[in-house]
């Protein structure tokens, strides 16, 4: 209902676009450094913030003001630093940005941010908010897998800026974050006729087109229109023969319609439609450590052996997978209306709505793993191969489908003798799933293709080897082993979101402000999710060795806690998981100005985030609550002229986390029962997964300084530099029921940091501008060189002590006998910590080349082929094994542009 009042609405909207009487352009919403000032608006309204030629106008407080006039920590990028930085991911926004992380364990496309130490884990919220055009990013919601919440494919293109805002932003901003907010401004449709195409080649065989046209048809009614097109080959090279022979590659086109009808002097109506669509092999984990003498460990073990049949190669970017079509797509669509009525030169209205619908396609190996059982001749067994995790769409459906509907009113007003701003609002998210969505994940299977994953036709190799191995050593054939199976998860998520809030800034003096806002909010998600497991059958009969044609064998609900444990049954192993919280927030600031250009400010906020449903992992652990964080923070920001001009901004932040949100690993119990004959240990048949839970408390301080300096003509000096030191200082004990199908993989400690919190992080970048007239051009160089120190990705690795020699119940995975190489165990306890990274980018334009509308660049990014990681899962307690997301190679390329209008 909801979504179809949306689009009454909006076309009634559009209707009544061309009814408006002329007025002059409004002023932009943003500018860079390079940019003129805007000009004066000529109509009765309220005039846009007067500023000098290179300030930076932002909307962090939901309204345009400067830069350095803003009591937030920000860092601030223009479209030309996104370009000349190569930024078209979230992991690249996050190399250039100091106090941000990216987390990528499931790929570039389902990226989510992390600042300050707030990480946004699997299956909870985001703790970093993304919003374009002041609206959040859709949701999409997967029943165990990330998807949605973030900047996906092609949204880094023909934007006035990127505004990264550091701290809880729930006071004004439409869901509660606790770490901060990602603001992308795109440009907004002109009075003028102008436009781009820029075509761009590069390494790795990348192609990318652009194109934007803005027309304005009448003085009243402006257009433009945007596409950005980009193919690139994987930088991951599939060594298995099975499936595509590159990862991590990008494909993705992504449209862009804005349009502006000032419908009379004081009302305006802005809407931007966007569509994208991305379609890609998908990002893969490499596998990299193996322990031959733990579990699984002795076939990763094989695949890191030259000279082995299934050896993955010597290369760093070489890996093997087992997914014969594997595939992502990812396709978004929204259409944002915002309408503006300046009811007075005190007073507006602003009223946001957008509909959006997200539907994500996710058929990847993830672990990057291509196993090969060992041939046993004498019975006719030939060798299979099998892969150890991956994720595949349940047949006919979509991993993530929802739809995401948002309302946002607001006032704005001031006093006439302009001492007190204030503004009110109501905010509104309703997700809806578009239909059933969910996952069919083989475990430790073979299946001969897709179609036999879909129909459950797969073979239990491993459990049959199992079986039958002690038929060679006068034993018994057991047909009670079983090593894998097929996880199948079905299900529906809602969530339901409405804030009211308020926000007011009293002038005492010119000089002295303050600034206080409170917000309540009200969150609920409900979750409907059938999960089974299905155990598989063996490839050839006992006693006569014959094959026997792949089938299933039986299936039953993952979870004993399920009501109705008969999956043949109406209901059958449905749950119905409910989860609500409700919390206010709120915001103090006190800034001061000494003199011009110089800002003292202090605040204290109140930051939640909403818990939520974890439908993956048992009931003990479906649910967690929300957490919330107080956050004190001291800054200063300084701006100067004259022969070196510059700027200086340093702040100073101390959080306090209480029940605080964290990620425990979730691994395949190797003993859930035993053999009541033998008292072998049997071990459950599920993926390994992740879930989050309310762990305790934490405490996260640190420096945040960004500074510019133009020392002589022609040259920009910029360095950022974070300090951040985080630290567990209090930690839940958790447990499993008996017979809980899952371990954890490795607990947290108190003392521990909080995960992708590196201590020390810096971006120091310098453009020199060469002294030419304007019939050659502008021609500058620049490089930008970023420092991460190294920080925690999982705690489960450091708990990895391999075998000793002995196997019992404690050391299921171990046969008797087996002696793990300390110097393996250490290795894999080793990878705990992401080493520290040093990346170079460069990058040279020569702009209006001998005075004419054509620019030509070159950008070449991790100059110094720097081989480095960027996530491990943490899978050795359970596997025996560990894999790695890689980070990208060098890359470089070339771009001509031509621009016109203007």
């Amino acid at each position: 209902m909801l979504a179809r009042n949306f689009r009454t609405s909006l076309m009634l909207g559009v209707a009544t676009m061309g009814a408006g009487a002329a007025v002059a352009a409004s002023p932009a919403l943003a500018q860079d450094q390079a940019a003129p000032a805007p000009q004066e608006a000529q109509s009765g309204r309220r005039e846009s913030p007067t500023v000098n030629p290179g300030d930076i106008i932002v909307t962090a407080r939901r309204t345009e003001e400067r830069l350095q006039d803003v009591p937030i920590s920000i860092t601030v990028f223009n479209q030309d630093q996104l370009t000349n930085r190569n930024v078209v991911s979230a992991a690249d926004l996050a190399t250039s940005t100091p106090s941000l992380s990216a987390n990528t364990n499931f790929g570039s496309q389902n990226s989510s941010f992390a600042i300050r130490g707030f990480v946004q884990d699997l299956g909870t919220a985001p703790s970093v908010g993304v919003y374009f055009a002041d609206v959040v990013a859709p949701r999409g919601a997967s029943n165990g897998l990330p998807s949605g919440d973030g900047a996906g494919p092609g949204a880094y293109f023909d934007l006035q800026n990127v505004q990264v805002l550091k701290g809880p932003q729930g006071t004004l901003f439409g869901r509660n974050t606790t770490g901060g907010a990602v603001l992308l401004v795109p440009q907004k449709p002109t009075d003028l006729l102008e436009g781009y195409v820029q075509g761009s080649i590069g390494n790795y065989d990348m192609r990318r087109v652009q194109a934007v046209i803005n027309v304005p048809l009448a003085d009243t009614f402006k257009v433009r229109l945007g596409v950005d097109r980009m193919k690139r080959d994987g930088y991951l090279h599939n060594t298995s023969g099975v499936g595509p022979k590159d990862f991590n590659d990008v494909d993705y086109t992504s449209v862009r319609l804005s349009v502006v009808a000032e419908l009379t002097p004081d009302l305006e109506n802005y809407t931007i439609a966007t569509y994208s669509r991305s379609d890609t092999h998908g990002d893969a984990q490499k596998l990299i450590a193996a322990d031959p003498a733990y579990s699984l460990g002795h076939f990763a073990d094989e695949q890191l052996t030259p000279g082995s049949s299934n050896y993955q190669g010597s290369g760093f970017y070489d890996f093997a997978q087992d997914v014969p079509d594997a595939r992502s797509l990812l396709t978004v669509w929204q259409v944002i209306n915002t309408t503006t009525w300046h009811a007075s030169d005190t007073l507006t209205f602003k009223n946001i709505a957008s509909y959006g619908e997200l539907k994500d396609s996710f058929n990847n190996p993830i672990f990057g793993t291509a196993f090969e059982t060992p041939a046993i001749p004498q019975i006719g067994l030939s060798s299979y191969r099998f892969g150890f995790a991956s994720s595949r769409p349940l047949p006919g459906r979509d991993t993530a489908a929802e739809s995401t509907f948002t309302e946002e009113f607001q006032i704005q007003g001031r006093s006439s003798d302009d001492k007190l701003n204030w503004q009110t609002g109501a905010y509104l998210e309703s997700v809806q799933p578009l239909g059933l969505v969910g996952s069919k994940s083989p475990v430790i299977q073979s299946c001969a293709d897709s179609a036999a994953l879909a129909a459950s036709q797969c073979y239990d190799v491993l459990g049959y080897l199992a079986a039958v191995t002690p038929v060679f050593f006068g034993g018994a054939f057991d047909p009670t082993q079983h090593a894998g199976a097929i996880n199948t998860t079905a299900g529906r998520t809602s969530f339901h979101n409405v804030g009211l809030y308020a926000q007011a800034t009293y002038k005492f003096t010119d000089q002295l402000k303050l600034t206080g806002g409170f917000r309540y909010t009200w969150d609920r998600e409900d979750n409907t999710s059938v999960q089974t497991t299905t155990i598989t059958g063996y490839p050839l009969s006992f006693p006569f060795f014959q094959p026997i044609p792949a089938a299933p064998l039986f299936t039953y609900c993952t979870y004993p806690d399920a009501p109705i444990q008969d999956p043949t049954a109406a209901n059958g192993c449905r749950r119905d998981i409910k989860q609500k919280s409700q919390k206010p927030t709120w915001l103090i600031d006190l800034d001061y100005t000494p003199v011009q250009d110089v800002l003292i400010y202090g605040k204290y906020a109140r930051g939640y985030r909403a818990g939520g449903i974890a439908p993956n992992v048992t009931s003990a652990f479906a649910v967690f609550g929300p957490e919330k964080v107080d956050a004190f923070e001291l800054g200063a920001k300084t701006s100067w002229r004259g022969s070196v001009p510059g700027n200086f901004n340093i702040a100073g932040f101390y959080n306090k986390f209480s029940n605080q949100q964290l990620q425990l690993g979730f691994n395949a119990n190797p003993c859930q029962f035993t053999d009541a004959t033998t008292g072998a240990c049997i071990a459950a048949p599920v993926s390994p997964t992740a879930a989050p839970v309310n762990a305790g408390k934490s405490r996260i301080w640190g420096i945040e300084v960004d500074a510019s300096a133009s020392p002589f003509q022609g040259m920009l000096l910029q360095v950022g530099y974070t300090y951040l030191n985080t630290k567990l200082t209090s930690v839940e004990t958790f447990s499993l029921e008996p017979g809980s199908p899952y371990v954890l993989s490795g607990t947290y400690m108190v003392g521990d940091p909080l995960a992708l919190s590196p201590k020390n992080k810096v971006t120091a970048s310098a453009t020199y501008t060469l002294p030419l007239s304007d019939s050659i051009g502008k021609i500058s160089f620049g490089a930008t060189f970023t420092h991460t120190d190294k920080m925690l990705a999982n705690t489960g690795n450091r708990f990895y002590f391999g075998c000793n020699g002995t196997a019992n119940t404690y050391l299921p995975n171990c046969q008797a006998g087996a002696v793990s190489d300390p110097a393996t165990v250490a290795y894999i306890q080793s990878l705990t910590d992401l080493k520290s990274t040093d990346l170079l980018n460069l990058n040279v334009n020569w702009d209006n080349i001998a005075g004419l509308p054509v620019d030509a660049a070159f950008f070449a990014t991790n100059v110094t082929k720097e081989k480095y990681y960027t996530f491990y899962p943490g899978l050795s307690t359970g596997t025996g094994f560990e894999t790695a997301s890689v980070g990208a190679p060098r890359m470089y390329g070339f771009s001509l542009k031509y621009h016109f209008g203007g």
